[in-house]
């Protein structure tokens, strides 16, 4: 992990998890198509992430000697980040911030099932995280299918977006034991954003002409979900481990429910909840179980 963990690491840490907790309200409050939203969010991150890699000549040094490899992975990082924001961010206009964010927190669960499918050991305290995380998963998903078939495919969409985070963090954690996290991250959101962009184009999505509360909410999004929640991630795990941090983010769970609680009044339904605290202790068994001798490598981060 490179340098040991201190109190600046932890009160960064502390950041990230407010500031991605900020994303599905913001996302709500955009009064803009979903996948325009996406690409602002990544798109105006870029200047300021490319100026960072400029203007230190560390970085551009990094960046200028990257590997055949390093750039291949973190393309393919940036294609699976904006796939997955193409699946969270229209989740939240059919299903409750409170069961999309649930829902996409089930990342860590994935990630156990793909380092699985690549031959790596998993424990039985791994399983029953993630029957544990399944149980919750399906508990909070019939509160939503009582409500509205609507509210079902919202959720189908915020779960995608969780497994596709899993594969995102995946390789990223692969480009980032070689490079910088500045080159990893100017190169994964450069290609993310000129993804959707294309998407957005392609299926008529309306860019521009949004009104001064809208351009606010993306802005809020860039600032605090975009550079202070995934950037700052990036940054702590040089010194946190994968496990601290995962578990540290699921309150992004609590933060958004009550952001929305108070920006929106939409109060969670009772079942919602206890869904969400399965879910979260089945994370909590997958990260515990991969700290063993010989276990998975741990899980990254959950990121919305």
């Amino acid at each position: 992990m490179g340098r040991r963990a201190g109190v600046w690491d932890l009160l960064l840490l502390g950041v990230a998890v407010a500031g991605i907790s900020t994303a599905a309200p913001l996302v709500r409050e955009a009064s803009a198509p979903a996948l325009a939203v996406a690409f602002w969010r990544i798109a105006l991150a870029l200047p300021l992430v490319g100026g960072w890699v400029w203007l230190r000549p560390g970085e551009r040094a990094a960046w200028q000697g990257r590997t055949a490899e390093e750039v291949r992975l973190s393309r393919w990082a940036g294609v699976l980040l904006a796939a997955h924001f193409a699946a969270w961010v229209p989740s939240l206009s059919f299903t409750t911030v409170a069961s999309s964010v649930t829902l996409v927190a089930t990342q860590p669960v994935w990630a156990a099932l793909l380092a699985r499918g690549q031959g790596e050991h998993v424990g039985r305290g791994t399983w029953l995280g993630i029957a544990v995380s399944f149980a919750g998963a399906l508990l909070l998903t019939g509160v939503d299918l009582s409500i509205s078939g609507r509210a079902l495919f919202g959720d189908v969409l915020a779960l995608t977006g969780g497994i596709l985070a899993a594969g995102y963090v995946a390789l990223g954690a692969r480009v980032r034991q070689t490079t910088s996290t500045a080159s990893y991250t100017l190169s994964c959101y450069g290609l993310g954003a000129g993804i959707l962009l294309v998407v957005s184009v392609v299926t008529r999505q309306d860019l521009w002409g949004y009104d001064d509360g809208t351009w606010r909410a993306i802005a809020g999004l860039v600032v605090g979900a975009q550079l202070l929640g995934h950037s700052l991630v990036n940054v702590v795990l040089r010194s946190l481990s994968t496990t601290v941090v995962s578990v540290a983010i699921l309150f992004e769970i609590l933060g958004a429910t009550l952001l929305a609680w108070w920006a929106f009044d939409e109060t969670p339904p009772a079942a919602a909840w206890p869904a969400a605290a399965l879910i979260a202790a089945g994370v909590v068994l997958v990260v515990r179980d991969s700290r063993r001798p010989g276990a998975l490598v741990e899980p990254g981060g959950v990121m919305a």
